[in-house]
């Protein structure tokens, strides 16, 4: 009999008492998804364009936290994305915006419940969300290089009894 694998799959979570708002998590975002992945200097000193930050840091009064996509389990985006740009990995449950597809319609922006999806204007305008650093081993730098750790990342639906969509 053959035995039925299942993939736990990983999220991002904040922890807002922990986040100061510096913003590190942006700019190391920036980082790497820019062509200099490993030096901040050269990615907003030399670059033309930089790459717009996949993570955003909500701050209101003392109150701050990292806002980045929930890779849900039944992704909006991917269901109100018109070109199939939008996709969900089944395996991983990573969502991804395929940019070669995408024609910047903001549907996906709009379905976000959210708000973690952006507008980039780099080129031809986009949709832009956490990819999950896929190309960094999914080790997303916005979590690398918290200083506080304010962002960890933990199976989904196993943080403090949430229910993580």
């Amino acid at each position: 009999m053959e035995r039925e694998f299942k993939a736990i799959k990983k999220r991002i979570y904040a922890r807002e008492e922990y986040c100061v708002g510096c913003r590190l998590c942006e700019i190391h975002c920036i980082t790497a998804h820019s062509k200099y992945k490993n030096d901040i200097v050269k990615a907003f000193k030399k670059s033309g364009q930089r790459p717009v930050p996949r993570v955003i840091v909500e701050e209101r009064g003392p109150v701050s936290f990292a806002l980045q996509c929930r890779h849900c389990d039944e992704p909006e985006c991917v269901k109100s994305c018109i070109t199939g740009a939008m996709q969900k990995d089944p395996v991983t449950g990573i969502v991804t915006n395929d940019e070669t597809r995408c024609i910047g319609c903001w549907t996906c922006i709009l379905a976000c419940p959210f708000g973690a999806v952006v507008r980039d204007y780099k080129g031809k305008k986009i949709a832009s969300k956490c990819d999950f650093c896929i190309e960094n081993g999914c080790e997303p730098a916005c979590v690398k290089n918290c200083p506080n750790d304010a962002l960890y990342i933990a199976d989904a639906g196993a943080v403090r009894g949430s229910k993580a969509t």
